[in-house]
């Protein structure tokens, strides 16, 4: 009896589907979370009025899962590596919505700022965790599009999950939302159970070898990149109900379809980020912040009509969102043995970008400048980051001369690789 090759063409398809399925579950995870943590902005005053806080106050609750993103990220990553990847992902989901479900029960605001911490610990772990399957289910010349189609459930929940959410819970109160976000939680434990692969953990992946990450001065700078560059871009979007009633003239309810054409620029962003870092990752990252500098420069003049606002915010969120897998793969290709630290700080780095922003584009504007300012202020931030960019791109090619010139030589062990060779790739 002859077995089938595992190359015919019914094998491959059968792969592919598989891979297929697994990236549509952490899509689907992506939307739970990306829904669940935009929808509290939106239902600021009414979570404000619910708990007896003012909005200023209610702020903090935004604050709360931020925090816990960022802390719980490299944690998770770090104590998680033993773990096989699948149980890790369902454990971290199951973790979310638990945070949620508590956050729809909440009694009072300390328990509600409790709940929103606890269900941000999983976030970037989830992400950073599910970049690694889905690229590993994918040839490698696909690494990144796997990535951006995980992402693209995030960016969805801007066009989609976060207006119904939000809609519901100005009907019927704030706390549906965060109940309904629970039940995509759940939807997710289901298709991570029945898509994602059984793997065992990886071997000889420890802690230690997760933490050995931070040893290598390109996963600094690759991060350093991201919050830089990432900087500008919510400098401008931190503020962008009162740049667009002020500067374009649109009423507040008005701004609802904005944000909603920002979420469909994201959406084209991140596919189409993940289709450039698989041809070429770093003149793609350079590409990236020199058209996010450019579109933030422009920002102030374009928005000061309806067309122009619209056109805009589009462009704006495509500009963005195209640097994340981008900058996602970059991580996971200098990172060596601590991919899943690395691929979770990414994350970390968008959380500490959104405060840098908003605490710059603030100081503008508490300067007595227009809105039209913190838009300009982030083009600036954005070429900062590309400076630190080309840095790192020029330290790959004195690696990869040194690693030519060692090749020739036939020295038996040549300490510097490029760090876009591949999954093992970095600098010392």
């Amino acid at each position: 009896m002859i077995e089938a090759s595992t190359d015919s063409p019914a094998a491959t398809s059968g792969a592919s589907r598989r891979a297929t399925l697994a990236i549509f579950a952490l899509a689907i995870g992506g939307f739970a979370i990306g829904t669940g943590e935009f929808v509290s902005m939106g239902l600021l005053p009414n979570i404000a009025d619910g708990v007896g806080i003012s909005i200023p106050q209610g702020g903090h609750v935004i604050s709360a899962y931020a925090l816990g993103v960022m802390i719980g990220a490299p944690l998770i990553a770090a104590f998680g590596a033993r773990l096989p990847r699948k149980r890790l992902l369902w454990w971290l989901m199951a973790a979310f919505v638990l945070g949620n479900l508590a956050s729809a029960l909440a009694p009072g605001y300390s328990s509600l700022l409790i709940a929103r911490f606890l269900s941000g610990l999983p976030h970037g772990a989830f992400f950073g965790i599910g970049a690694l399957v889905g690229a590993s289910l994918v040839p490698p010349n696909r690494r990144a599009w796997a990535v951006s189609m995980m992402l693209t459930g995030l960016t969805v929940a801007n066009v989609v999950g976060v207006p119904l959410t939000t809609l519901v819970g100005q009907r019927w109160g704030w706390r549906w939302p965060y109940g309904l976000v629970g039940v995509l939680g759940m939807l997710t434990l289901a298709a991570v159970l029945l898509w994602i692969p059984s793997r065992p953990a990886e071997q000889g992946l420890t802690m230690r070898t997760e933490l050995s990450a931070l040893r290598h001065r390109q996963v600094w700078l690759a991060l350093l990149t991201g919050t830089v560059g990432f900087g500008g871009m919510f400098a401008t979007y931190s503020y962008i109900t009162p740049t667009m009633t002020s500067l374009a003239k649109v009423s507040p309810t008005a701004v609802t379809g904005l944000l909603a054409v920002y979420g469909l620029g994201m959406t084209v962003g991140v596919v189409l980020g993940g289709r450039l870092a698989d041809r070429s990752l770093m003149p793609s990252l350079y590409g990236g912040l020199i058209g996010t500098a450019v579109v933030l420069f422009g920002f102030g003049y374009a928005v000061r009509t309806k067309p122009g606002a619209v056109l805009a915010v589009f462009v704006f969120g495509v500009a963005g969102s195209v640097l994340v897998p981008i900058l996602q793969t970059r991580l996971m290709d200098v990172a060596r043995e601590g991919q899943s630290l690395a691929a979770a700080l990414n994350h970390s780095t968008l959380n500490l970008a959104n405060a840098l922003g908003a605490w710059i584009g603030g100081l503008v504007l508490d300067q007595g400048l227009g809105y039209e300012w913190p838009s300009r202020v982030g083009g600036v931030l954005a070429l900062a980051g590309l400076a630190i960019a080309l840095f790192s791109g020029r330290l790959d090619a004195v690696a990869a001369r040194r690693a030519a010139v060692a090749a020739e030589q036939g020295w038996p062990h040549a300490r510097f690789t490029p760090a876009g060779a591949g999954p093992a790739g970095g600098q010392e």
